[in-house]
């Protein structure tokens, strides 16, 4: 086992551990805001509690933190196009995509698998992430598999 601890090494090792992906959304003063992040996970059913890691250089996330709800969405299989369109110009993430607004302003994309109405309960430093712990007030899901994150490729369940 090597004990050096480069950035390279450490990104491929943390890459064997596949993820979903989630797009995490909300319409602030009337503009659409979001991001992807494939470091999202349940954490308590009682309360019922998620959470993601956002990289503290995210342009994204101190605008997407001022939101009253928050919109977590599972993305399903065929989403790699749409992941990769969320990860680019912040004036393009939504163009062309299918979602709804809650009356709290939380976006959902409506071709996820899960789609979940949070507000931002905590907030902890991580490193050179944030780790956000989310309170979730609502959920829905649909059928369908989701995207899968391994070794910084999208896949699919076998």
């Amino acid at each position: 086992m090597s004990k050096q601890l480069d950035s390279r090494m450490l990104r491929d090792a943390f890459g064997a551990f596949p993820t979903g992906v989630v797009a995490v959304a909300a319409s602030i003063e009337g503009r659409l805001v979001g991001l992807a992040a494939s470091s999202f996970t349940s954490v308590s059913l009682e309360p019922p509690l998620v959470s993601l890691s956002v990289a503290k250089g995210s342009t994204t996330w101190p605008e997407l933190r001022r939101a009253e709800h928050l919109g977590v969405t599972v993305l399903a299989e065929d989403h790699g196009a749409l992941c990769r369109q969320l990860s680019g110009p912040a004036q393009q993430r939504f163009t062309g995509v299918a979602f709804e607004i809650t009356d709290r302003g939380a976006v959902m994309l409506a071709e996820g698998i899960a789609q979940y109405d949070c507000t931002i309960r905590d907030e902890f430093e991580g490193g050179d992430h944030v780790i956000v712990l989310l309170e979730l007030h609502a959920v829905a899901q649909r059928p369908g598999q989701p995207l899968i994150f391994h070794r910084s490729e999208f896949a699919r369940l076998a």
